[in-house]
């Protein structure tokens, strides 16, 4: 494996900066190693070799013409699927979307773009990211570096997958339920939900519009800090982004890596404990409050008594969201056409053919959820128990800086192991929903290792303090030291 494939992001902006190396070499290795090992991994949905290249040699010309450039200037990502590429296809990782080109970049991509940082290409994905394993991509599933016989989590296990096998520096995921968070905790890297609002959502295909958001993918805090200055910020494009100052996430995970957190006031979630947990997830998360503890901060439980109904709103909201967004793949304007007899013969044979089971799955509830007669019993009532969630949130922070939690209640599973019981793939969720519905901010980092497997600290904390999540997970992880 090539030295430039295992430094860190800030490592090589550092050296492309200085000339030590060019963004073609950075790029090119990063292509070398897709080649050698993603055959396995199956990360990658679309690479596009040629385009990164092209973006890669247009840096190193910009900085040998002695332009100022970004931090990550030539520092290659990987792109999650759901983010519209005018040189890329977007599939979502659907067969309803198969071969997709828009004719627009997503405010992401362009954001990325103007950064001059290169896109390697696409990565794998639940369809139309509704998923905890990434198991139910058209395209086959992605596997986990750590033991490819497991699910590296999902939706967005193909970014993680990705950043864990050392074929991309940093990437770029979603998070409509955990997508982002659950995926690092089980491959050892960073991952991080920002504010809702926060990021653009023009140009990432929408399941679930009030919960989806995009954030930064990396192997360390910085890195993650650095991809999120890039990305974050108003877009009038957006009518959920909202126009506020962005903290400066970069200057937080640099001080929080000096290792002081006197007077952060952390809060463990009692809820978040107990049945359901691996032994092992729960020793871990304990040992990681400790450390928070020796670094100077104040531990403090809190309970917050409706998260325990997150799971339950959260798959009522969800798929009444997805049933409305998704109504647009008719076979009559884009994507996948079978059959050539009526309208309505045309549209219903190509959804059969083109969603796989769990997007089926997801569209019936949310559509008998928003149907005449129940939409005040099951959505109506999810809105309010989600109300119910943020004032929970609200009342923990009068007496907390940030909460922390495991961020999944066991390590990756077996690819196959759920599959059969939505139910019980549902559930793996349970620390990550709740933030969510409140619109809050959020990061996983490595714990540790749980018999040989990851395990992630979830760190969390209120709407635009997106800082405190650098400051506290750089402490920590500067006191954990490396995950071997």
């Amino acid at each position: 494996m090539s030295t430039l494939t295992t430094a860190t992001a800030a490592e090589l902006a550092r050296r492309i900066a200085a000339g030590e190396v060019s963004s073609e070499e950075v790029t090119r290795a990063h292509l070398d190693r897709i080649s050698e090992v993603d055959g396995e991994i199956n990360a990658f949905l679309h690479v596009g070799a040629d385009e990164a290249l092209e973006a890669a040699r247009a840096v190193d010309a910009r900085r040998a013409a002695g332009e100022e450039l970004g931090p990550l200037a030539g520092v290659p990502v990987a792109l999650k699927d759901v983010f519209t590429t005018t040189d890329a296809p977007t599939t979502c990782g659907s067969r309803m979307l198969e071969g997709y080109r828009s004719p627009y970049d997503a405010t992401v991509t362009a954001r990325l773009r103007e950064a001059g940082i290169p896109i390697l290409g696409k990565t794998n994905m639940d369809e139309f990211a509704m998923g905890s394993s990434t198991e139910n991509s058209a395209y086959g599933p992605t596997r986990n570096p750590w033991d490819t016989s497991r699910t590296p989590g999902g939706s967005g296990g193909g970014s993680a997958a990705a950043l864990a096998s050392h074929q991309a520096p940093i990437a770029i995921g979603t998070d409509t339920g955990g997508s982002i968070r659950q995926p690092a905790a089980l491959t050892a890297t960073v991952g991080v939900k920002p504010t809702y609002g926060t990021v653009s959502r023009y140009g990432l295909v929408a399941c679930a519009s009030s919960l989806d958001q995009g954030g930064p993918c990396g192997r360390t805090v910085e890195d993650t800090a650095l991809l999120h200055q890039v990305i974050a910020g108003h877009d009038p494009r957006d009518s959920t982004s909202v126009d506020v100052a962005i903290p400066d996430m970069v200057r937080a995970a640099r001080e929080g890596a000096r290792g002081d957190l006197a007077g952060v006031r952390v809060g463990v979630v009692s809820e978040f404990a107990g049945e359901g947990y691996q032994p092992g997830v729960e020793a871990s998360f304990r040992a990681s409050v400790d450390t928070l503890r020796g670094l100077g901060g104040e531990v403090i439980e809190v309970s917050c008594p409706n998260f325990r109904y997150a799971l339950p709103a959260y798959y009522l909201i969800l798929p009444s969201e997805v049933s409305s967004n998704l109504a647009r793949f008719d076979a009559m304007r884009y994507g996948l056409r079978v059959g050539d007899g009526s309208a309505d013969q045309v549209m219903a044979a190509s959804r059969e053919a083109g969603f796989g089971p769990e997007v089926k799955r997801r569209i019936m509830l949310g559509t008998y959820a928003l149907s005449a007669g129940y939409y005040d019993a099951f959505y109506g009532q999810a809105q309010k128990v989600r109300t119910l969630i943020a004032r929970d949130f609200d009342a923990a922070y009068e007496k907390v800086d940030v909460l922390v939690s495991p961020t999944t209640p066991t390590t990756a599973f077996p690819l196959g192991a759920k599959v059969e019981d939505p139910v019980a793939m549902y559930q793996f969720d349970l620390c990550t929903l709740p933030l969510n519905l409140a619109g809050h901010c959020g990061m996983s980092v490595p714990s540790g290792l749980v018999d040989g497997l990851p395990a992630g600290l979830q760190i969390m904390a209120p709407a635009l303090a997106d800082d405190r999540l650098y400051r506290v997970g750089a402490a920590f992880e500067a006191a954990r030291g490396p995950i071997a």
